[in-house]
């Protein structure tokens, strides 16, 4: 029978780790918690209470630099990727306790993919997209490396499912208010267009070795503003299509936020990049990448 480490990376959230270890009760054999810096509001004490194991890292502003950390402090090798503002639905619950109590899976299955419905501030405003989120995977067939909204890359495949993972941060989960008006928005930008300056291993990495990038990272560093006018375009009208198909409806602001992100991306990538042929590269100029 698979065991599983509910690995989980939080910036204080106290509140929204607490309910959801409540309502993951039962799913996991082994929870692991790692803390963005130092923990100012004891986290620690809620994590221990329910017999986790806690980490701090140092202050990254973003959780995909420690999730080679926690995994590898992981007891069991499948992983349940949770982040402090979701909370599994009952169909995942019963789900993920007939898999513990099941078989192990086919080695060529590497994790499972689920739906991720839109959240407005208060309630779902979607039920069936978006679709793909990463929820449990067997962390020796993926690899990884550590830069904010990177996935991991499987070995083997993704089994899709139409289990939900609620979404319920405590504003609204998509937009292009987001984008605009969030600094952690600016933040990671700029941590992004910093690391394309260079290779996926000067990252924290998970199995990587000294794979390339991936192509849809690579396209940017190739051919940045091509590749932005085809996601402004192409990807805008993918995305409305494949929103038509699962929900019957669209929602414009959500497909289009996506492409907007990877032109800002794109647009910082390329002011990097010049400063760092002059030779002007340096901390103060990456303005919000580690403010």
């Amino acid at each position: 029978m698979p065991r599983i480490s509910l690995v989980v990376c939080v910036f204080q959230e106290g509140d929204l780790l607490a309910r959801l270890l409540q309502h993951a009760a039962g799913l996991y054999d082994d929870l692991v918690v790692v803390h963005d810096g130092p923990d100012e509001t004891n986290v620690r004490a809620l994590v221990e209470k329910a017999g986790g194991k806690f980490f701090e890292a140092p202050r990254d502003f973003q959780q995909e630099p420690h999730w080679p950390l926690a995994w590898g402090k992981a007891a069991h090798d499948w992983i349940l990727r949770l982040d402090a503002d979701e909370l599994p639905s009952e169909a995942m619950r019963d789900w993920l306790k007939k898999f513990r109590a099941g078989a192990e899976p086919p080695e060529n299955i590497s994790g499972f993919t689920c739906v991720w419905p839109l959240w407005n501030g208060t309630r779902a405003v979607s039920r069936r997209w978006p679709a793909g989120r990463h929820f449990l995977f067997h962390r020796q067939r993926v690899r990884f490396f550590g830069m904010v909204e990177q996935t991991p890359v499987p070995d083997g495949a993704w089994e899709t499912t139409d289990l939900v993972l609620h979404h319920q941060p405590k504003r609204k989960s998509y937009g292009l208010v987001n984008l605009i008006f969030r600094k952690q928005a600016y933040r990671w930008r700029a941590r992004i267009a910093r690391s394309l300056l260079d290779e996926p291993a000067a990252l924290n990495c998970w199995r990587w070795e000294n794979r390339p990038w991936p192509v849809s990272w690579q396209d940017i560093r190739q051919h940045p503003f091509r590749t932005a006018f085809l996601r402004l375009t192409r990807d805008f009208l993918r995305t409305l299509r494949d929103q038509w198909r699962r929900e019957g409806r669209i929602f414009p602001f959500a497909a289009i936020s996506g492409p907007v992100h990877h032109t800002l991306i794109a647009i910082e990538y390329c002011r990097l990049r010049r400063l760092k042929a002059r030779g002007r590269l340096d901390e103060n100029t990456q303005r919000w990448a580690f403010k």
